[in-house]
């Protein structure tokens, strides 16, 4: 970060730790974030990839543009995915728990973007309690998120459950 920007707050604070330790001190009964992860679908390029950054705002997609909440402003906008991936253990090992995907449109040439952060905020929150929510996506996006999560951990992909296989479907 150069020093002519002004420092960003952070928004909030990712806890690793196992609040449940019985300290009761700070970060009790924090919603740990570990397990989630960001995936970028770009349905343009054919490509679905992981982007952490995207956890803040700040994944490559959503670099250097200013965004917009109303999707009118960039009516020429590229359709990106962010597709918020939470995993779990369960009693057959490591899955697939919850997957939630939300728009961004991307319109380079005006540096404009558009996204819904009450949208991306409900559907990570949802992705943590298990929910699958993609019925909204593309078949195009939804098939390059299937092919990118089972080729990331085919273990994992097997490990989930029938909702998430039946929301991703073989073509």
């Amino acid at each position: 970060m150069s020093s002519d920007q002004p420092k960003k707050k952070n928004s909030f604070t990712i806890i690793k730790d196992d609040s449940t330790d019985g300290h009761g001190g700070y970060g009790g009964g924090a919603i740990s974030l570990e397990n989630m992860s960001s995936v970028i679908v770009d349905p343009n390029e054919d490509t679905a990839y992981v982007d952490m950054g995207a956890m803040h705002a700040r994944s490559e997609v959503e670099r250097r543009v200013k965004f917009q909440p109303d999707k009118d402003a960039v009516p020429n906008g590229k359709l990106y995915w962010i597709v918020w991936v939470n995993t779990e253990r369960g009693e057959n090992g490591p899955y697939y728990a919850g997957v939630t995907g939300c728009e961004i449109r991307v319109d380079r040439s005006i540096k404009r973007a558009y996204k819904s952060m009450p949208e991306h905020v409900t559907r990570m929150e949802k992705a943590l309690k298990g929910k699958i929510i993609v019925e909204h996506m593309d078949d195009h996006s939804k098939n390059l998120l299937r092919d990118f999560l089972k080729e990331f951990n085919e273990e994992m992909w097997n490990n989930s459950t029938d909702e998430l296989k039946e929301a991703l479907p073989e073509s």
